[in-house]
């Protein structure tokens, strides 16, 4: 019987960064309940969309450079770089006196989530056999998943008990025994390959810079309205059309079997649940009278059964074949967004579209870690890196964009017609979980020999 992920040898590791994942994703969504008090109380309110946006684009770049960096160098110095630099815009935010202060902090911790997160893929792609990828990524999916529902009331009690600046400086007090435990065993990985032991910055970084630039024109953009509007989403899709490709495998939007059709499987989910996911609360309070809280418990059902679905990939569902688990995945996905479709219409009662919701959420904890083991499995050693960060930006780019053109849309139609506008923003999510359910069938190609037909040319090669 084969070791779990918390036997003797990697249980120190295992729990270290799974507490670690589960403080990024916690500052993520704290923050997000935190903000509106912080602008206030520093009276920055102008550069609210910053303080996102900001951390956003710093986490694009972050992202490339940790993949080359921990391809190059090892996986555990960009970590100790990213949690060090996170650690630090924890503490600046926390200590800000006016707005920009804090922005600069939340660029920072941008910049330090995005160097951790694409460095623990890779300790788990060199620390693990990879017989136990899909149960430690089941981890990760859970630590992303408990933060999301009992993170935004937390928070709220910090805020309003404690103050503001302890949901920054709270979670500086709780980093130090998470990075203690993972050093033992981040000293045990393998030292890289000695052909690519330098790290020299290249045009991905650069690459990476214009996509962050587009994205944060695309948050700041949604923020606004009319032609102003306009004039900076156009800008940042023409960016993100430029800039995107040239950071994910090529091959990627020619669905190519194996790494490319995962990388794009990835962004397809990612932001087909997100777009439905901030809809469903909207149209519950609006159209059906819901309380917040009772609209958000829609969301919390979601978030419970994702984490099931991780843990059934990671124990179960390992008896089916990565390509089947990934269309069933995203089959249960297309139900869910169908399910909130038809609950546009007032005749449909709501606890169809929580039932939906419940199979989405499901869904989606199927399909994440099975992209992430995938993404390992499809990689030569020396590219991990590069192809977990692909992975990842596809996730955040796809989302970014999505958000951005729905919530437009959205915003013009709803006055005149709200069904019309609830149709539209699901009826995007609907669509892209259709096309992902297509492409899940070229996601899972064989790829166990150097240059086989599921490995895409080595994103290093583009630096």
């Amino acid at each position: 019987m084969s070791k779990g992920p918390l036997a003797p040898p990697y249980r120190a590791l295992t729990i270290g960064m799974v507490t670690l994942v589960s403080l990024v994703a916690f500052e993520a969504v704290a923050v997000t309940t935190a903000m509106p008090t912080v602008a206030r109380a520093l009276h920055g309110l102008s550069l609210y969309a910053l303080a996102f946006g900001g951390a956003l684009a710093a986490g694009v770049i972050a992202m490339v450079i940790s993949g080359r960096w921990s391809d190059g160098k090892g996986p555990a110095a960009p970590l100790w770089t990213g949690v060090a630099t996170f650690v630090a815009g924890l503490i600046v935010a926390g200590a800000a006196q006016d707005m920009w202060t804090l922005v600069v902090g939340r660029v920072a911790q941008g910049f330090g989530g995005g160097l951790v997160t694409v460095a623990l893929y890779v300790v788990v792609g060199q620390a693990y056999p990879a017989g136990l990828h899909p149960r430690v990524f089941s981890s990760f999916a859970g630590a992303w998943v408990v933060p999301s529902i009992a993170g935004p009331s937390l928070a709220g009690l910090v805020v309003e008990h404690l103050g503001w600046r302890w949901v920054f400086l709270g979670m500086v007090l709780l980093t130090a025994p998470a990075v203690l435990l993972m050093r033992p065993g981040l000293r045990g990985l393998a030292a890289p390959a000695p052909q690519a032991a330098v790290v020299v910055p290249g045009r991905r970084t650069w690459w990476a810079v214009g996509a962050a630039t587009s994205m944060g024109l695309l948050y700041v953009g949604g923020q606004q309205r009319g032609v102003n509007a306009l004039i900076l989403i156009g800008l940042a899709l023409a960016g993100l059309a430029v800039f995107t490709p040239r950071l994910l495998p090529r091959g990627t939007f020619a669905v190519r079997p194996g790494l490319p059709s995962v990388v794009l499987l990835r962004g397809l989910a990612g932001a087909a649940f997100i777009q439905a996911d901030v809809f469903i609360p909207l149209m519950l309070t609006r159209e059906r009278g819901f309380s917040p809280a009772a609209a958000g418990l829609t969301l919390t059902i979601g978030g419970v059964s994702w984490f099931f679905g991780s843990w059934y990939q990671g124990r179960r569902g390992q008896r089916l074949a990565p390509t089947r688990r990934l269309q069933i995945g995203l089959a249960l996905i297309c139900v869910g967004i169908g399910t909130a479709v038809a609950c546009v219409a007032p005749v449909v009662p709501v606890w169809v579209c929580a039932a939906g919701w419940t199979l989405a959420g499901f869904g989606m904890g199927l399909s994440y870690p099975t992209m992430s083991a995938l993404t390992l499995r499809l990689s030569k050693p020396a590219e991990q890196g590069a192809n977990s960060s692909a992975l990842q930006l596809a996730d955040s780019i796809f989302s970014t964009t999505i958000l951005a053109v729905g919530g437009t849309l959205f915003a013009s139609w709803v006055s005149e017609s709200p069904q019309a506008a609830y149709l539209g923003g699901f009826a995007i999510a609907e669509a892209l979980a259709l096309v992902g359910l297509a492409v899940a069938a070229r996601a899972g190609a064989p790829a166990d020999e150097p240059g086989g037909p599921g490995r895409a040319p080595a994103l290093a090669a583009q630096a």
